[in-house]
């Protein structure tokens, strides 16, 4: 069984992030939890000009929250009347961080899906904001597809690595589990002019070999100090599906999301990311 949360503002792009996990996961049992964070809505709403009139207007985009949350549980399950599938919806006056974290935790979701916009001209920020947001401050997986993405069976894909994170074992099976149905050949990619690994290293290596199951995995070294530069022209070279990276302090990924960089390297993703946060929630029984 595995726990998604989508995080939706009911627009085409959130659709299409939608549409893409419901025909991806098509082969496991999941819990689907449909969440709207509605606190944004009643702030710059329109028709609020004081304090006066801001439980009217509270009671209002709840209303709406709601009622399109209920539409879109029955669009999904025309979409997917999957017996396998099991679907809620969360309508809630909060942040979306907030929000997401909240039921990441009390639900103990296994991971996050949501669409990206692309290369934002104004902001800079290639998921755009509301993505940008989950990514760096919820912590779970997040997988973020881009904006009229429909590939949903991964041949390849990329899983770049310093071997310098001890990973959970929980997010590894999520990999795992993710690549088995579609037999997706994973490519483990360490960029760096020092081919030789660390005790450390090494360690975090076998511990991934021994963790990642099911499905071929290859081990590579590339010779190179640029990080960014060498993932994308591997992206492009290899055919890949889906890139996998660990969001943590000071990690690839970190580095990659923000403005300064993304303009440096272009991180203007065609494919989808699974961006693991190395999170320490529990486990669920088996």
């Amino acid at each position: 069984m595995i726990s998604i949360l989508f995080p939706t503002d009911f627009s085409k792009n959130s659709m299409n992030a939608i549409t893409y996990a419901l025909e991806f996961f098509k082969y496991e049992k999941v819990e689907f939890y449909f969440m709207h964070a509605y606190q944004k809505d009643v702030y710059d709403h329109e028709d609020l000009v004081s304090r006066d009139n801001f439980d009217a207007i509270l009671e209002r985009v709840k209303t709406e929250s709601e009622a399109s949350l209920k539409e879109l549980l029955k669009r999904v399950n025309e979409i997917a009347p999957n017996p396998r599938y099991t679907y809620h919806s969360i309508s809630a006056f909060g942040t979306l961080v907030e929000e997401a974290n909240n039921i990441a935790d009390t639900k103990n979701i296994d991971l996050i899906v949501m669409g990206t916009k692309g290369k934002s001209d104004d902001r800079k920020i290639v998921f755009g904001s509301q993505t940008f947001q989950v990514l760096k401050y919820v912590q779970c997986p997040v997988l973020a597809i881009p904006k009229n993405y429909t590939n949903t069976q991964p041949k390849r894909i990329l899983f770049p690595t310093d071997y310098l994170i001890p990973y959970k074992r929980r997010e590894l099976k999520l990999l795992c589990d993710l690549a088995a149905p579609y037999r997706s050949i994973i490519d483990v990619l360490y960029v760096s002019k020092i081919e030789k690994l660390s005790m450390r290293q090494e360690d975090n290596q076998t511990f991934m070999k021994g963790t990642i199951c099911k499905t071929e995995i290859n081990f590579i070294t590339a010779n190179s100090r640029k990080v960014a530069e060498t993932i994308q022209e591997y992206i492009k070279k290899n055919d890949v599906d889906m890139l996998v990276m660990v969001n943590t302090q000071h990690s690839f990924l970190e580095n990659m999301l923000f403005p300064s960089n993304i303009d440096k390297v272009s991180l203007d993703l065609k494919i989808p990311l699974l961006a693991m946060q190395n999170s320490t929630r529990s486990t669920p029984a088996s």
